[in-house]
């Protein structure tokens, strides 16, 4: 199972995830960079920005990544 997920060009740890947003950033700001990106926040306050495809595959990850945990318990 893998640990990491790849958002832009950097492998993130999936235990650093805090919540990924569900909706694409939209502030209206016309020099925004981020508009229609999702923000991926991570402990201490940092975040990461990612396209539909790098959200869609970080969100799978996490997932398949807590149920193995899960199962992992329930196991022992």
């Amino acid at each position: 199972m893998p640990v990491f997920c790849q958002i832009d060009d950097k492998h993130i740890p999936l235990y650093r995830i805090v919540w990924i947003s569900d909706l694409p950033h939209f502030c209206g700001d016309a020099e925004c960079q981020r508009e229609g990106q999702y923000e991926i926040r991570l402990e201490q306050g940092e975040a990461v920005w990612a396209s539909l495809a790098e959200h869609d595959e970080a969100v799978e990850t996490l997932q398949a990544w807590l149920l193995d945990q899960q199962q992992e318990d329930e196991s022992n």
